[in-house]
């Protein structure tokens, strides 16, 4: 390809705008060989490297002048610039300085930079988080007692006070998040490459990774708060996800009492259980074999057994035994029904039961998971470390394991739960009349679905007729089509296709929002909840069927999953402020999809329950309105 001369300072212009700054020198490289004109050096912003007289001068200096502060934790690193430390310290940078304090030192000031400064951070969460690890692991007396208890309520008094005009806590990868949630990357040097053009150095002389995570915090704050600005994002960052944030770190740093003696229990019964699956696959197969090896299992199905293959693939080390393999296998002989209990019994030992106790904290004896909060395309939170929302809570088999998430003698474990919410924000969001009045009725809305889709007085539905209703009614939110249905029924595809036939002429306001979402979404790219929370779908516009229903039925789900997401976070956060504001010894402990779950005293149970509910169901007026439901019970799965 040969290219005619191009104005550098125009392509530099328009890439940067689109945050293209990653590969603008090759963009500029390559029109440089291939024509006449000549590639200008691409903008590199610098970071100020230049020690300080101390953290604590740099600090009070940004603090006076009301310059952001940007700070990160330095693990020790070796002899690089500003690592030479053998313990963890925290790196403050001012734009031109930076400065390194040990965690005792550092405590202080970060209270200084919350109560009358600026603070930025990568991740400010996981710089709190950071501390407590670190308090965890006995290495420094000034995180002991009312340290990081009075740094969290500083970091909840600084971010619920803020707004745009007045912000003194800025998180980086949360502003990041809300402008492109589908990010893979909101690392440092992704984010500076992206928004300031400016690599991370590297080399001996390089500064370290906590050194060049203060410095890139404190630069992107201006970058980032325009664009989040400029994609009316504002009110989510300042509102939602900053508020939310203090209020997770608060649920971490509390944490969950668990039963790990209990845990140890169910474990060996467990072992027990998985010993005896194991001599009866054994005796299926005719021989003892790695049962844990895939390959050894696929010898023995399709090359011993004589299983049919062309329910599997071949792959590069044998047969494929994944578990829809096994499943179709299973209609053949029974060893592969063994083989899938056997590992739904083993992933439960190993991942649950015999992981939990090794992650409770020697401290204060209790778990602490860490809700992510840029990680979901959505906008929902996860968790890791455990990950306690992929705990399934109505299998009777996992079950016990929620039980040994326990409570303090004299106090009970309370569940609030939004019930059907991204179906009443889906009557909310298209208006539809007959879909709002079976909500406001109070009637049992899956029977009515069936009423008017099968056309059935709603006393003469079936248990099946409700059963296949609901199953339209969530099929619909997430944009399921005849196939999907069809498949999760057992039913024909005709079936199935009827069936959401009938659902759209019961409810024909449901198509019409439905189809208008799509085509907004592929005029303008992305799709949007009620507060303004974008995903953007490259996949609308793809040539590629698959790829494009995908897209399309991301656009139908995103307005009422991100709504419900958004939703949950408000209530958190006026929640907790009701619980601060108030006095309550109660505390939040974990946020799982729709649902808070709280330590209560019994002395306070009445009042909370009364107050979180008034809180969940009035957080949003919408036509259907939203309605949480509680349970109480002596742990986590008696609450349910």
């Amino acid at each position: 390809l040969v290219f005619p001369s191009f104005e550098a300072a125009a392509v530099t212009d328009a890439l940067g705008a689109l945050h293209f700054n990653k590969h603008l020198r090759d963009v500029l490289a390559l029109l440089g060989e291939g024509g006449a004109g000549q590639a200008a050096a691409a903008p590199t912003a610098q970071l100020g490297f230049e020690p300080a007289a101390s953290a604590a001068a740099l600090v009070e200096a940004a603090a006076e002048e009301g310059l952001w502060v940007g700070a990160a934790l330095q693990q020790p690193e070796g002899d690089d610039l500003f690592s030479s430390c053998e313990q963890p310290q925290i790196a403050f940078a001012n734009g031109t300085q930076l400065a390194l304090a040990p965690l005792g030192e550092a405590l202080p000031l970060l209270m200084a930079l919350l109560e009358r400064g600026r603070l930025a951070a990568m991740d400010v969460k996981a710089l709190v988080e950071a501390l407590r690890a670190q308090r965890s692991a006995g290495g420094c007396s000034a995180l002991e007692g009312d340290a990081l208890p009075a740094l969290l309520d500083a970091l909840s008094a600084a971010v619920t006070a803020q707004g745009a005009d007045q912000a003194r806590v800025f998180d980086c990868s949360l502003a990041a998040y809300l402008l492109d949630s589908a990010r893979s990357s909101y690392a440092a040097s992704e984010l500076a490459l992206d928004y300031l053009g400016a690599s991370q150095p590297q080399g001996d002389d390089a500064p370290s990774q906590g050194a060049f995570e203060a410095a890139a915090a404190q630069a992107l704050v201006e970058p980032l708060a325009r664009a989040v600005a400029e994609d009316g994002a504002e009110q989510l960052l300042y509102s939602v996800e900053l508020p939310l944030m203090a209020v997770l770190a608060r649920m971490e740093h509390t944490g969950c009492q668990l039963d790990c003696q209990l845990l140890q229990q169910m474990s060996a019964q467990l072992g027990e259980q998985i010993d005896e699956l194991r001599s009866q696959i054994f005796q299926l197969a005719g021989e003892e074999f790695n049962v844990n090896s895939p390959k050894q299992l696929g010898t023995i199905l399709f090359e011993k057994l004589g299983l049919d293959v062309r329910k599997t693939k071949k792959t590069k080390t044998g047969y494929s035994t994944n578990e829809a393999v096994l499943q179709k296998l299973a209609q053949d002989h029974p060893l592969p029904e063994k083989i899938l209990q056997y590992r739904e019994l083993a992933k439960l030992r190993s991942t649950y039961l015999d992981a939990l106790p090794k992650l409770v904290d020697p401290v204060d004896g209790r778990v602490h998971t860490t809700f992510n909060q840029t990680v979901t395309a959505t906008g929902r939170l996860s968790s890791s470390d455990p990950n306690l929302q992929n705990i399934p809570v109505r299998t009777e088999l996992v079950r016990p394991i929620r039980e040994a998430f326990v409570v303090p003698q004299g106090w009970v474990f309370v569940s609030a739960d939004y019930s059907q919410i991204e179906l009443r924000l889906l009557a909310h969001l298209s208006g539809d009349e007959g879909l709002v009045s079976a909500f406001n009725s109070n009637a049992d809305f899956h029977a009515a679905t069936a009423s008017m889709v099968f056309g059935v007085p709603v006393e003469e539905v079936t248990p099946e007729q409700r059963s296949r209703a609901k199953a339209v009614n969530f099929g619909i939110v997430y944009g399921q089509q005849a196939f999907g249905l069809g498949q999760s029924l057992h039913i024909p595809l005709a079936e199935a296709q009827e069936m959401i036939d009938r659902y759209y002429a019961a409810y024909p306001g449901v198509r019409s929002y439905l189809d208008a979402t799509v085509a907004q979404a592929r005029e303008t790219g992305y799709a949007v909840t009620m507060f303004g929370r974008k995903r953007h779908i490259p996949d609308i516009h793809a040539e590629n069927p698959n790829l494009r229903s995908f897209g399309e039925r991301t656009a139908m789900n995103h307005p009422m999953q991100g709504s419900a997401a958004d939703i949950i976070k408000m209530a958190m956060i006026a929640v907790e402020r009701r619980l601060q504001e108030e006095g309550y010894k109660a505390r939040m402990v974990l946020q799982v999809h729709d649902e808070l779950d709280f330590e209560c005293p019994l002395d306070e149970l009445d009042r909370l329950k009364a107050m979180v509910v008034e809180v969940m169901d009035n957080v949003v007026q919408t036509a259907a309105p939203m309605r949480a439901d509680v349970g109480v019970g002596d742990n986590w799965a008696l609450a349910h």
